[in-house]
């Protein structure tokens, strides 16, 4: 195998830095809300605010990332990213923290996470070669979830039992390491253009050509709702794992370890993925994902026992790491590198535009019907989504 170079591993150096941060964050943000509320609508609204700009800006987003050098997007983004966070630790130390100054920052994170990560998945074909993709997303999600979901949720819970500037603190100090090794990749990657067209050109651009390709619409109509389904169980699961009134009575601490047996499980699948792909094909690699994917939101619906999730969640997290492998370097291959950023955006505002609707769903209804049933509604829509997957690639 061709060695994917030094400039690769510098990116993923950055992206696991970054992705610990994020990690750390999502946890933090949650177990921090429910200090200034318990309202399920309340909590769930941050998690709806924390992925609202997938929904409003990520086009613009993939126009930025075809228009300036991706890596120089990333490392704004990862600036401002730090300096929301360090400003959020200064007003908490001061007394000015409150469920409405996370909301805003939550935003502000959301919007520099968008242009990061669209300019990230852009910047990787320009990198390494379009036949090491396959290997190259294998091991930069194993760092990317390692870090984020293995790594992260523990760190935020015991960062959050050491007070709120430790745990808004340590992310941010990540994010400026993070920038280091970015600033280190060589070379430039500024997409070619053949003309110059105005911002509306380049949207409607992109978004025909996903479009026009059937397998690359269909695939971001399934990630979009199977990204509804995990965003709404994920939302409000801390209020039925966390705390002495909750269903399952756990600690904070307790909570980031269970949520760290998804990662788990994707760290140990991402080094399995293509091995995966090659062995059952892409159409039964998809549909493993979605069955165990369905199995990861619906488990807390039929019982509170800890290791009984765990186990479940580990599966679960496997399956969702070989679908991101499978699809993401389909994707990353069939779009060519000037329109890679809008595809990338256009798929995202399908597929993650989907977060903040599956957030602001599972807390008003968890507000009338409990729970239980949302974790239950969410697996049969997964579930659903076998129907649509292609059968010819």
């Amino acid at each position: 195998m061709t060695a994917l170079g030094t400039a690769y591993w510098r990116l993923w150096s950055s992206s696991g830095l970054s992705n610990l941060a994020d990690g750390i964050v999502k946890v933090v943000l949650g177990l921090v809300a429910v200090q200034y509320t318990r309202s399920p609508a309340l909590v769930a609204g941050l998690a709806t605010v924390s992925s609202l700009p997938w929904l409003l800006f990520a086009l613009h987003a993939g126009v930025l990332a075809d228009r300036v050098d991706r890596r120089r997007a990333m490392l704004t983004a990862n600036v401002i990213r730090a300096g929301l966070l360090a400003s959020l630790t200064a007003a908490i130390e001061l007394g000015f923290g409150s469920i409405w100054l996370l909301y805003v920052v939550a935003l502000g994170l959301g919007i520099a996470e968008t242009v990061h990560d669209t300019a990230a998945q852009a910047i990787l074909p320009q990198v390494v070669g379009r036949d090491q993709l396959t290997r190259a997303n294998s091991r930069l999600y194993a760092a990317e979830l390692t870090a984020n979901e293995f790594a992260g949720p523990p760190v935020g819970g015991f960062l959050v039992a050491a007070g709120a500037f430790a745990a808004f603190a340590v992310p941010s100090a990540l994010w400026i390491v993070a920038i280091v090794a970015l600033f280190f990749v060589p070379g430039t990657f500024r997409a070619e253009r053949v003309r110059e067209t105005s911002v509306r050109e380049d949207l409607v651009e992109g978004l025909r050509f996903l479009w026009e390709k059937r397998i690359l619409r269909i695939l971001a109509i399934m990630v979009g709702g199977f990204n509804f389904a995990t965003s709404a169980m994920i939302t409000i699961f801390v209020l039925y794992a966390v705390g002495p009134s909750s269903a399952m009575g756990l600690s904070e601490q307790a909570y980031g370890f269970l949520l760290s047996a998804i990662a788990l499980g994707s760290f140990a699948a991402s080094f399995a993925a293509e091995r995966i792909e090659l062995a059952l094909g892409r159409t039964r690699s998809l549909v493993l994902s979605l069955l165990t994917g369905a199995a990861l939101v619906g488990i807390p619906a039929v019982t509170t026992n800890p290791y009984v999730i765990g186990a479940v969640f580990f599966v679960g997290g496997a399956g969702v790491v070989v679908w991101n492998v499978v699809v993401v370097s389909l994707r990353q291959r069939i779009i060519p590198d000037h329109l890679l950023g809008r595809g990338t955006s256009g798929h995202r505002l399908v597929a993650w535009g989907t977060k903040p609707l599956g957030a602001l769903t599972a807390g008003l209804l968890a507000e009338g019907v409990g729970l239980r049933p949302v974790f239950a509604g969410a697996a049969a829509l997964i579930l659903a989504l076998v129907l649509l997957c292609p059968r010819e690639w």
